[in-house]
C-alpha cells in the first residue's frame, strides 16, 4: 500500500493511492463559539441541493448538539469504538488510522448505518452534559456544557469514500480539491457510505446511486463562497483555500488562522483522512473531550483564540467571517481595518477592527423626550 504524508497527524500513513495534492484545496473554517444552531445553513443547503425524491433524508449540511447529537445516529461513537482507544496527545499521532486498521480483505475500517439511524436528525438537540443541583451558582468552567457542531463533507485530502469505491466513481478535482461523485459510474454498492467516517455520503433509494456535498462548486468557480457560508446569520463560517504548513501564506486568512495562529483544528484527525473543514473549538468544554474530537493542539487553539484581541492580524482574519459572499484570497490589516481582496487583487470588503460607539443622551432636547425609561 502506498505511503502518503498527512501533516495533521505529523507522519506518513498508508493510503490506497499515491498522494497527489490538487493545485489548491477547498477549505472551510467554522467558529463553534458563535454557532447558535439556527439551522439556516442546513435549510439553505437542503433547498439548494437536496429537494428531490430519494433525498428527503439527506442533509449534506447539518448542525449537531454535542456531546449527545449525531446524524446519522451515533456516527462518531460507533467509528471511535471500532478504532479503539488511541493516544492523540502528541504532535505525531502514533496510533492507527482507519486505513491502517482495516480488517483483512477490506480497504478501510468502517460501517454501514442502518436506515433507522437516519430517522432522528435532531436527536440530542440542546441536551447538556453535567449536573446543575438546585440552588447552584454559575461556576467556570461550566458545570453543564454542550455546543453546536456544524458539519459538511470535509473534502478530505485522502478521502475514504474515494479509496473505498470499487467503481472509481469518486474523484478529487485538480483545480480546487473538491471531492465529487460521477453518478454515471456509480452502481450503488454503498462502499462510500460504509467507508466515510463522517457519514457524509448518502445513498438515494430512488435513483439507486450515491450522492454527496458538491462544495457548491458552481459558486466556487465564480469566486463565491458556499451557500451554507453566505447564508449563515451568525457569521461563523469562512470558506476559501488552504495550503500545507510549508506553503501557507500569512496573507491568506484561512492559512493564517490554521497554520500561523493555529486556533482552528480538523475534526477527528486521527481518522487519517486529512479533512479540510476546520473548527475553532468551544472554549467552555472539558479539554479531554475536545482533544479526542479535534486533536492534541486544541489547548493551544483555545488559548490563542482567547487572546485574539491582542493580535491584529488574527482579529482581522476573524472579522472576515460573514463579511462578504465572495472568496477572500488575500487580506491585510491597515489603518484599523481588515481588507479582503479577490484573486485578481480587487478589494472585496473593508471591516473596521473596532466598531464606533455612540452614546445618545437620555433626554432628547430636540423632541423634549426621554430615550430611556427613567421611572
Amino acid at each position: 500500500m502506498p505511503k502518503v504524508f498527512n501533516w495533521q497527524i505529523g507522519r506518513e500513513m498508508d493510503y490506497l493511492y499515491e498522494g497527489k495534492r490538487p493545485k489548491r484545496q477547498f477549505a472551510m473554517l467554522l467558529d463553534t463559539n458563535k454557532c447558535i444552531a439556527c439551522q439556516t445553513c442546513t435549510v439553505a443547503c437542503k433547498t439548494t441541493w437536496t429537494p428531490g425524491r430519494g433525498q428527503e433524508y439527506m442533509f449534506w449540511n447539518n448542525v449537531e448538539t454535542k456531546p449527545y447529537g449525531y446524524y446519522p445516529l451515533g456516527w462518531d461513537v460507533r467509528i471511535l469504538e471500532k478504532l479503539g482507544v488511541q493516544d492523540v496527545d502528541g504532535p505525531v499521532y502514533e496510533g492507527k488510522t482507519l486505513f491502517e486498521s482495516a480488517p483483512s480483505g477490506e480497504r478501510i475500517l468502517g460501517y454501514l448505518p442502518d436506515d433507522r439511524d437516519y430517522a432522528h436528525p435532531n436527536v440530542g438537540e440542546d441536551d447538556s452534559r453535567g449536573d446543575m443541583p438546585q440552588g447552584a451558582l454559575l461556576e467556570m468552567p461550566h458545570m453543564q456544557w454542550m455546543y453546536y457542531l456544524p458539519r459538511i463533507c470535509n473534502h478530505c485530502t485522502y478521502p475514504a469514500c474515494l479509496a473505498a469505491c470499487p467503481r472509481m466513481s469518486i474523484y478529487k478535482r485538480e483545480e480546487d480539491g473538491i471531492v465529487l461523485l460521477d453518478q454515471t459510474r456509480c452502481r450503488g454498492y454503498r462502499e462510500c457510505v460504509r467507508a466515510c467516517p463522517y457519514k457524509k455520503t448518502f445513498f438515494n433509494p430512488v435513483t439507486r446511486v450515491s450522492e454527496k456535498c458538491v462544495g457548491c462548486y458552481p459558486a466556487i468557480e465564480q469566486g463565491r463562497q458556499t451557500q451554507c457560508t453566505i447564508t449563515c446569520i451568525g457569521k461563523i463560517r469562512l470558506q476559501g483555500f488552504i495550503g500545507t504548513p510549508e506553503t501557507a501564506r500569512d496573507d491568506n486568512p484561512i492559512d493564517y488562522i490554521v497554520h500561523h495562529a493555529k486556533i482552528a483544528c480538523p475534526l477527528y484527525p486521527q481518522f487519517g483522512l486529512e479533512p479540510n473543514t476546520y473548527y475553532i473549538p468551544p472554549i467552555h468544554v472539558p479539554p479531554r473531550f475536545l482533544v479526542q474530537m479535534f486533536g492534541a493542539g486544541v489547548g493551544d487553539a483555545i488559548a490563542g483564540y482567547r487572546k485574539a484581541a491582542e493580535d491584529e492580524k488574527l482579529l482581522g482574519a476573524l472579522l472576515l467571517f460573514g463579511a462578504t459572499p465572495m472568496i477572500v484570497h488575500r487580506y491585510e490589516v491597515q489603518a484599523g481595518h481588515s481588507i479582503g481582496y479577490d484573486e485578481k487583487g480587487a478589494e472585496l470588503v473593508r471591516v473596521p477592527l473596532k466598531e464606533a460607539i455612540h452614546v445618545r443622551a437620555a433626554f432628547d432636547e430636540a423632541y423634549q423626550a426621554y430615550r430611556t425609561n427613567i421611572t
